[in-house]
């Protein structure tokens, strides 16, 4: 399917309006202050001094570039004369400090010219794709073109060291991001030159003996950044994840312009390994804090669990491009579980601060820090910035653009792929949709413009009603459109996960699920140890509204493990009592001071 953007998409009422609210009067704003208190912003001033704080990073440019991207996509509904006004600032930093042949890059304009495009996992191209995105983002806000001048001008200067001139000491990016740019610089320009440096870095992946960081950690069982094997011959999901996803997002772009069989082949073949043997419910990815990666199929530890912010967008963004590839609503079913749970838990309910890692447990007695100062990861509440900033304006930007999500078409046929109160706009086509959801299930829709509408039926969903007859095409309910509204009821009751065998550390546990949203217990609801607590499968349950996060927390019925007595080890004798355990929503944890997290409870 074609999916519609945020340009004809306009989200306009309840809980997604208002977090895309507060996104862009609090969450954007604020990385903003961070950026430029920690000399982010400034770096692009190329003044920096020896001695002076703040010494410009290799990534620092993608910070910079992405918090463009997150604020353009606001600009369309919002005009900003003040948030113009920075990206204008920035954009004339870039003019005035661009190379000749096109080149720019802080930090080795700065500090070691003479080792442009030398050292494969030093982010130049990963920088380089953000400042496309954004450059496009930008463009296609406004209207001004000026930032993607300067990016097509570096673009030119990296086809020309990369493919005619191969002046280049490498042949692929060690950390993948401008594949996936390359080809939004061609949708929007038309100029097929970006598709082929595109194809060309995808191509060439894996087809040299290059620099792979194989021993960078060396616990990792897979390779770093993917390139063992050329990418269609990739059938396993390996390596560092966010690199991973973003690549495989490209991969599934390219196969979609150009018809690629063997490239659509080998996602579906990463995409069934991730979501068959290495995700969390939460939709995380990346159970090893050890090169950020992918480990064994099933080795989803909970406690140790890296799940960085960034993969879980990675992930939204390949399940984006699957659907264009495919209509079916698994695809779309995954990016919403990615969505409401692992991403979105990397913000604060205030909007100010962040996670880069998100377990899904954490039991405070494990966290200390030792004579080296070292802190166990991961983090038990959200900061404000990271040495390594790269998910607070990701995430801002995936928030800004959530109406991309939202609809797609195919001949005659619109499809829901995502629920929220929005309206569309486009050539024709007009629909209004409405729904409190994800506090609810009910969805109304009113279409124009086109013969069929196509609702997607969310895989977690056991029963649900409608008001008018459908037929179910690839997990999606279609019916012919006559004009009149239709109205589905998604059944929202809460119920129990059990994770599959392999899984050992889910091994005698459950989650709790109530709509697309996972749940979890905090000790500063439930008392202390929360691993003495218990759920059965036939729970009941009693929804509580919490007015600060907007969502509904449950209070289940469930047990309490008493130990008869007080000894380490004794003859097994179980007691239990009955008790209610307050869950909220695995988004808001860590909201309310350093406690225990649990989303794993025990069966009974």
């Amino acid at each position: 399917m074609k999916t519609y953007d945020f340009r004809k998409v306009r989200i306009t009422g309840d809980w997604l309006a208002r977090l895309q609210e507060q996104n862009r009067l609090v969450t954007i704003p604020a990385i903003y202050k961070q950026f430029e208190q920690t000399g982010r912003i400034a770096a692009f001033d190329m003044n920096w001094k020896q001695g002076e704080p703040n010494q410009p990073h290799i990534f620092w440019d993608s910070d910079n570039y992405k918090w463009i991207e997150c604020a353009a996509y606001t600009l369309k509904e919002h005009p900003d004369p003040a948030v113009i006004e920075r990206i204008e600032h920035l954009i004339d930093a870039m003019e005035a400090h661009q190379c000749e042949d096109g080149y720019f890059n802080v930090c080795f304009q700065m500090f070691e010219p003479q080792n442009r495009f030398t050292f494969r996992q030093q982010h130049e191209l990963y920088c380089a794709g953000h400042l496309f995105e954004a450059a496009v983002a930008y463009a296609e806000a406004t209207g001004r073109e000026r930032l993607l001048a300067v990016a097509e001008k570096y673009a030119d200067c990296i086809y020309r060291a990369f493919v005619t001139e191969k002046t280049a000491k490498f042949f692929t990016p060690g950390h993948e991001e401008i594949e996936l740019a390359l080809v939004k610089m061609y949708r929007y320009t038309g100029k097929k030159k970006f598709l082929d440096l595109a194809a060309h870095f995808i191509n060439e992946r894996g087809t040299h003996d290059e620099e792979r960081n194989d021993g960078y950690h060396p616990e990792i069982r897979s390779d770093y950044n993917q390139s063992l094997v050329p990418v269609r011959e990739q059938t396993e999901a390996v390596g560092h994840c966010v690199r991973a996803l973003y690549l495989y997002t490209a991969m599934a772009d390219l196969a979609l312009e150009l018809r690629d069989e063997a490239l659509e082949k080998a996602c579906r073949a990463l995409y069934r390994d991730i979501v068959d043997k290495k995700m969390y419910v939460t939709g995380g990815l990346g159970s090893s804090a050890f090169g950020e990666a992918f480990s064994n199929p099933y080795d989803l530890p909970n406690e140790e669990a890296y799940t960085e912010t960034c993969a879980g967008i990675g992930l939204m963004l390949f399940m984006h491009r699957m659907l264009a590839l495919e209509n079916n609503a698994a695809y779309a079913d995954l990016l919403e579980r990615a969505f409401y749970n692992g991403v979105l838990s990397g913000v604060s309910l205030d909007g100010k601060a962040f996670f880069y890692e998100n377990p899904l447990e954490i039991t405070m007695l494990n966290h200390f820090t030792n004579s080296w100062g070292a802190r166990r990861y991961p983090l038990t509440q959200r900061i404000e910035c990271f040495p390594c900033s790269c998910c607070p304006p990701n995430l801002a930007r995936v928030i800004s653009q959530f109406g991309n999500y939202l609809f797609g078409s195919d001949g005659d046929t619109l499809y829901v792929n995502q629920f929220a109160t929005a309206e569309l706009s486009d050539d024709g086509v007009r629909a209004v949709m409405t729904t409190r959801y994800p506090v609810d299930g009910d969805v109304s829709l009113r279409v124009e413009g086109k013969s069929r509408v196509a609702v997607r039926i969310p895989g977690w969903c056991a029963s649900f009603t409608a008001d008018a007859p459908y037929t179910v095409e690839n997990g999606y309910a279609v019916f012919a459109n006559t004009g009149a509204p239709i109205r589905l009821s998604f059944d929202m009751k809460p119920f129990a996960v059990r994770a599959r065998s392999e899984v050992v550390r889910d091994a005698g546990r459950l989650c709790i699920q109530a709509g697309p949203i996972v749940y979890c217990a905090e000790s500063v609801d439930n008392g202390a140890n929360l691993h003495a607590l218990a759920v059965s499968p036939d729970f009941e349950a009693k929804a509580v509204a919490d007015p600060v996060s907007g969502l509904l927390d449950y209070d289940v019925t469930g047990w309490r493990r008493k130990d008869p007595v007080d000894a380490l080890y004794y003859r097994a004798e179980e007691v239990w009592e009955p008790t209610v355990i307050r869950l909220i929503p695995y988004r808001c944890f860590a909201n309310r001071g350093e406690c225990d997290m649990l989303v794993w409870l025990h069966k009974k």
